[in-house]
């Protein structure tokens, strides 16, 4: 009898989103309709990157909050694969664990929110002192060298 995989991932919306997209890739090449092919189906958890939103990622520990509690739940054999975003995959792999596959990559493009009524279009638009808000240090990084007129800031939810 064909096996069922469990696919993990966060239960963020943008994490269930993803997943569902490599559950969909895996369905088109494993037809669910083929009595010999393997199912799959997904499992959603919360991490201690989720539960902690009010201070900045590099405050807390690192990307391992965000993919700790499924890491373990994978070597624990509770679940078979696991979906994250490559910007949340630590560096160094846990002992254990590989990198199987990697999908096309969406369209990494940002947005920028400004203030209602404000003219302002791009970040070229905005005047020396605008502040930025950002969780993510990369991020930061990369707009510091081109915009170093603008300050930046961590955003928490």
């Amino acid at each position: 009898m064909p096996r069922t995989f469990i696919l993990a991932s966060r239960a963020s919306q943008l994490a269930q989103i993803q997943t569902n997209i490599v559950l969909d890739t895996l369905q088109q090449s494993f037809p669910p309709n083929d009595n010999s092919n393997p199912s799959f189906t997904t499992s959603f958890m919360a991490t201690a990157g989720d539960k902690n939103q009010s201070q900045a990622l590099y405050l807390l520990g690192g990307k391992a909050l965000w993919t700790k509690e499924l890491e373990v739940a994978l070597k624990e054999h509770h679940v078979d694969m696991l979906v994250h975003s490559l910007k949340d995959v630590p560096t160094t792999l846990p002992s254990g664990c590989v990198l199987g596959a990697i999908l096309k990559r969406e369209n990494p493009v940002d947005s920028l929110v400004i203030k209602q009524g404000e003219n302002w279009k791009t970040m070229e638009d905005l005047p020396a002192g605008s502040v930025i808000g950002t969780s993510s240090v990369r991020r930061v990084a990369q707009l510091k060298r081109k915009f170093p007129q603008l300050e930046f800031m961590d955003v928490v939810s």
